[in-house]
């Protein structure tokens, strides 16, 4: 074999592997991205003086009919007469499915809060951040989940959800 030989066969060699190579690694991108599941929620609420609003995306990974997991983003807002709350913050998010129909979750959430509160001679403005953690179940067919949680870290000063049990809708699709 001659040294030009030689050299063509090596790139032709080289050129397939790398043609291999990168259609395999188009073809395990392509299947990671079939097991995303995107969805999320919106809400609002009206009442006398008050109105509060929410949406959070969601994106989760499917790794089998069973388990799930991803991340949420949140924005609440939330004005009450002269009382104004705003949320923002994310949370990471477990799905497992022991049974068809019967969906458990886990959710850890932080969620920077400020609120304003309007009293007698001015107002009153806190931030902080408040920690929550959730553990649910629900009733869920395909893509569409209803059920109730529970937050074990409530605090009723300072978190912004009412009370520690919650009313929840998830959708993915």
């Amino acid at each position: 074999m001659t040294p030009l030989f030689q050299k063509q066969t090596k790139i032709l060699f080289l050129g397939a592997l790398f043609l291999f190579l990168g259609q395999n690694c188009i073809a395990q991108k392509s299947m990671f991205w079939e097991n995303v599941r995107f969805g999320g929620g919106l809400g609002l609420g009206f009442t006398n003086g008050g109105f509060n609003g929410f949406i959070s995306p969601s994106a989760i990974y499917q790794f089998n009919d069973r388990f799930a997991a991803g991340t949420s983003l949140s924005f609440n807002y939330a004005k009450f007469d002269e009382n104004t709350f705003l949320a923002y913050g994310g949370s990471i998010l477990s799905l497992y499915n022991p049974l068809r129909y019967v969906q458990l979750s886990a959710e850890v959430e932080q969620l920077r809060i400020n609120r304003t509160l309007a009293l007698d001679g001015g107002n009153f403005e806190d931030n902080y951040w408040s920690p929550a953690v959730f553990f649910g179940v629900g009733y869920t067919d395909r893509n569409f989940t209803v059920g109730i949680r529970y937050n074990i870290l409530h605090d009723n000063t300072k978190s912004i959800y009412a009370n520690a049990w919650m009313p929840f809708v998830r959708v993915f699709f």
